[in-house]
Parts: structure tokens; C-alpha cells; sequence
């Protein structure tokens, strides 16, 4: 009887006879952690380009106290910008009554970006509100102006609510713009 050689079970269809079988990759590249998962929930936003310097939109965006005299989502907002600190907006959707909400400063970097996040109906509903400014060149930015909804509920909220919190995001940067650029112009003559 003549001699077969026994198959090597361990290589698959395309392997050769010498390979140790199918290699297995590692969640840990290089020693490092995989990447964080970006936050779960429903996004909504509003970007718009500004013909003006980070520094001249964050003096706006920074001074709640006096975003009545420009904002018509939030006709109202007292407080401070800081790091747990509780502010006070009165939210003006297209179409919906005004709304009195009481968010808490998650983040902020001086001309960059402020994030405060609200907490409704136990925790079933979680918004991340987030105002970002991305420098494009010395005198040019990209505003983002958004929200995300998380939670049990946040995302079916969202879906409900999405295109007039995105009209609304879209009024406020128009205004944001018209603003920050009549500042810059001023500021420049």
C-alpha cells in the first residue's frame, strides 16, 4: 500500500504546507489600546463658515449674558462658562413654545469649543449640546453648532425633533456670523 501523507489540518485553502495556521490579530497594536468608540445617539447639526478669527467668535459665543442681543434660539442665557457649572437658557425653537432649561458645562476650551450636557425624564432622555469652532486660516473659521441625543429615548426625541432643532441651530449660526464678522470689520478699521 502506498504512503499518503496526512493532510495538514491546521493550514486553511490557501495556505501552504509549512504555515502554522490562520494568524489571529490582536486588538492591541503596538502595544496600544484600540481607539475609543465615538459616543452612541442621534447627531444633529448646523455648520457655517465665519470671515472671522477664533478668538473674535468665542468673545461672542462666551459672554452668556448677552446672547439676547443676538441669539434667536436661546433668547435668554445667564451664567458662567465653566466646568460644572449649572447655566440658565431659555430655548425658542421654529414653532415650539420657549423652553427654560438648566444644562451643565461639560467642557470648554478657550476659542474652540463649549459642551454642556442636559439630563430630562430620569436620565431617559441625555443631550450633549456642543458649539465647536474649527480655525480654517488666520481670519476664517468653521462653526459647528449641534447636538447629540443619547439615552433610552434621546434618539427617538431626535428623530421627532431633528429638522426644527436644526433650523433652529441654522438661525443661530446666521446670527452668529452676522455678528462675528460686523465685530471683525470693526475691529480691523
Amino acid at each position: 500500500m502506498p504512503f499518503k501523507p496526512e493532510p495538514n489540518l491546521l493550514a486553511g485553502p490557501f495556505a501552504t504546507r509549512t504555515s502554522m495556521g490562520p494568524k489571529t490579530m490582536s486588538l492591541q497594536t503596538e502595544g496600544k489600546p484600540p481607539p475609543p468608540k465615538a459616543p452612541g445617539g442621534l447627531r444633529v447639526e448646523d455648520r457655517i463658515g465665519i470671515q472671522a478669527p477664533p478668538e473674535v467668535i468665542w468673545e461672542i459665543v462666551y459672554d452668556l449674558d448677552r446672547w439676547h442681543e443676538w441669539n434667536p434660539t436661546y433668547p435668554q442665557a445667564q451664567g458662567q462658562i465653566r466646568i460644572g457649572e449649572l447655566v440658565s437658557v431659555t430655548l425658542a425653537l421654529p414653532g415650539q413654545p420657549p423652553q427654560a432649561l438648566k444644562p451643565r458645562i461639560v467642557d470648554w476650551v478657550p476659542n474652540e469649543q463649549v459642551h454642556w450636557q442636559l439630563s430630562m425624564m430620569g436620565g431617559l432622555i441625555r443631550t450633549l449640546r456642543y458649539i465647536e469652532i474649527e480655525a480654517r486660516g488666520e481670519e476664517n473659521c468653521v462653526v459647528d453648532n449641534g447636538e447629540l441625543f443619547q439615552g433610552l429615548m434621546g434618539p427617538s426625541l431626535g428623530k421627532r425633533m431633528g429638522r426644527t432643532v436644526q433650523r433652529g441651530f441654522k438661525a443661530m449660526n446666521e446670527a452668529l456670523k452676522a455678528r462675528a464678522e460686523a465685530a471683525w470689520t470693526a475691529q480691523k478699521d
